[in-house]
């Protein structure tokens, strides 16, 4: 199975992306995370970039806020998959992350979550990896079914306080 590569640009944006490592770690997905600021450290950046499909990684989950270069320093250097998260930094609810990490030139494709979107990340990778991987993708399915299941148990629960 392909792991998959976690880049913070800063240390701040682990409360966030700790969502998505739970998941990972849920569906039993390998990951390896760093913290490479693409404007503080970006020659470690991009030496892990252009070096991940080699070193067995299928998808690379960037966070970052502001100015949240991060995710498209690294889809510059690699043409494996490349998931942003832009982080809420609070001087524009993450507007300006958000805008920065969707905003990519032709040929540089970010996907992008919603600004804080660390759980969906995660989720995303792994139906990246799970093309490949029938297990995966049998546990994707199997999550689906048991998310479902509990919307339906709290609406029944829902309709018999409310529909008299």
């Amino acid at each position: 199975m392909k792991k998959v590569g976690i880049i913070l640009g800063s240390d701040s944006d682990l409360p966030i992306v700790e969502k998505a490592i739970a998941i990972l770690n849920e569906f039993e997905v390998k990951y390896e995370l760093h913290i490479y600021s693409a404007h503080r450290t970006p020659e470690q950046a991009k030496e892990f970039s252009q070096n991940a499909r080699k070193n067995g990684f299928g998808v690379i989950i960037c966070a970052a806020g502001m100015a949240a270069h991060l995710a498209g320093a690294i889809a510059a250097n690699t043409t494996i998959p490349v998931i942003g998260i832009p982080i809420d930094c609070g001087k524009f609810s993450g507007l300006d992350a958000l805008l920065s990490t969707v905003q990519m030139p032709t040929g540089i494709p970010v996907a992008t979550v919603a600004v804080n979107g660390a759980g969906n990340a995660a989720l995303l990778a792994i139906q990246i990896i799970a093309v490949e991987d029938k297990v995966l993708a049998e546990k994707l399915d199997a999550k689906r079914i048991a998310d479902t299941k509990k919307v339906l148990e709290k609406s029944a629960i829902a309709e018999e306080k409310y529909n008299k």
